[in-house]
């Protein structure tokens, strides 16, 4: 089930960047240093009561002249009104409701998706809130006064936002059908992959990188089964800025990954791997989503009988962070190798939801600790007690020890390779988490 996206939009200086980061808390903040994971502040989990969902910020804007900042206010709301479930529109009670908030208003409106006013820099209700009640004008519900700043207010905008989350149906809960979101930079050819795969031209394709608007969902049957892939929409052709593009590109990442069962990241043969595929692929790792990398164009590639080879190291290279992810070499134009795709889907499928048995489990880790002895300090030497799988997709794994503090990433990393060579689970991520237990509570 994926988590519900809200998308923060509003002019220079009324405070979108404080919003962000007290919402996104310390959440935000590089936490593991994964080469390849995104840096760039453009969304954050967060989570409030017991909800959990995915936070955009949808760019900063150059205060260049009003019309530049009504057009990029403009295209900020659009980015907002694809993708997020929720918006919120921020204004700033001390400089009051001006021409360029009413005409994005008039847009957020006619969108019909839900919006939530924030007037921001409330610091004193009592001195304040004479002037938030102008802000009814724009006609989009009643203004939530905060201050980000002061972390005033936020409880009650939360709340409002809270309550425009889609509920999630028994139908869509029963609906089994894979879904899968192809993602990768402009032109890398993901449109061409779907046509291919369906047969005839559903997906606008053209030799102009982001001729693909919104995220299409498109399905397909194979061997009497449906699948749904999810081509993530290109980029705005408006757009000259490089760093807009990109961030236009990775929030329209995040929200198709958030939905997907597996992501095939789509790498272009000719190009060869970059850095900007790393930071796609980098927010499927973070989800913990089933990865195939997809080397597309590789028709167009001169090969001789190490070429295969050494692409296969220079992606493995810049990808060094998902060593487990499945590469496939195809070609969208002649459709090689085009149909083992969906093989390759079903096996990563089912990884993603494969459950070990304990007492299997902890016969592996037993094996993996008489081979190696787990790491001491200052005399203390690291228990491992007990491991068991709490989850699937991505599977999750629970080691109980005597301090956690011993347990070194590296030691980790030792146990899932000795739970990858008994079960493979090819193509998805695993995740740990070290728990402590006392010697007396065992």
């Amino acid at each position: 089930m994926s988590k519900p996206v809200v998308a923060i939009v509003g002019r220079p200086n009324v405070g979108k960047s404080t919003l962000f980061n007290v919402l996104a808390g310390e959440m935000i903040s590089i936490v593991k240093d994964t080469p390849g994971v995104t840096r760039d502040r453009i969304y954050a989990e967060v989570s409030w009561l017991d909800k959990e969902f995915t936070l955009i910020d949808t760019g900063g804007i150059e205060p260049e002249s009003k019309d530049v900042i009504l057009s990029q206010m403009r295209e900020q709301a659009q980015i907002a009104i694809d993708t997020a479930d929720v918006i919120v529109f921020i204004t700033d009670v001390r400089q009051g409701l001006v021409d360029s908030d009413s005409k994005v208003a008039d847009m957020l409106r006619r969108s019909g998706k839900p919006v939530v006013l924030v007037v921001n820099k409330v610091d004193s209700f009592d001195k304040f809130m004479p002037d938030v009640y102008e802000f009814y004008n724009l006609g989009i519900g009643d203004p939530v006064p905060v201050s980000a700043a002061s972390r005033l207010g936020i409880g009650d905008m939360l709340e409002r936002v809270v309550e425009f989350f889609p509920e999630h149906s028994a139908e869509e809960e029963e609906d089994e059908r894979p879904r899968i979101a192809i993602v990768g930079k402009p032109n890398v050819g993901k449109s061409s992959i779907v046509n291919k795969l369906l047969g005839e031209q559903r997906v606008i394709v053209s030799e102009v990188a982001g001729t693909t608007r919104d995220a299409i969902d498109t399905e397909i049957v194979h061997d009497g089964r449906e699948y749904i892939f999810i081509d993530t929409a290109g980029l705005r052709r408006k757009s000259k800025i490089k760093e807009e593009l990109e961030r236009y590109s990775i929030i329209r990442t995040v929200t198709a990954v958030e939905r997907a069962d597996v992501v095939l990241v789509v790498i272009d043969a000719e190009e060869g791997v970059t850095e900007q595929d790393a930071k796609i692929a980098g927010i499927a790792h973070e989800r913990g989503k089933g990865v195939i990398i997809v080397v597309n164009k590789w028709d167009a590639i001169e090969k001789n009988d190490k070429t295969m080879r050494e692409h296969e190291h220079r992606v493995r290279q810049v990808l060094s962070f998902m060593p487990y992810a499945e590469i496939m070499y195809v070609s969208a134009e002649t459709g090689q190798r085009l149909n083992k795709l969906y093989d390759q889907i079903d096996m990563v499928i089912e990884n993603q939801t494969l459950r070990v048995a304990t007492g299997v489990l902890n016969e592996i880790m037993t094996e993996a600790v008489a081979m190696q002895q787990p790491p001491s300090d200052k005399g203390k030497r690291l228990k491992l007690y007990y491991i068991t799988q709490v989850s699937v997709k991505p599977p999750t794994f629970v080691i109980f020890v005597n301090d956690k503090e011993l347990m070194h990433f590296s030691y980790t990393r030792y146990l899932e390779n000795k739970i990858r060579e008994a079960f493979g689970f090819k193509g998805t991520s695993l995740k740990f988490f070290v728990r402590e237990r006392k010697e007396k509570e065992r």
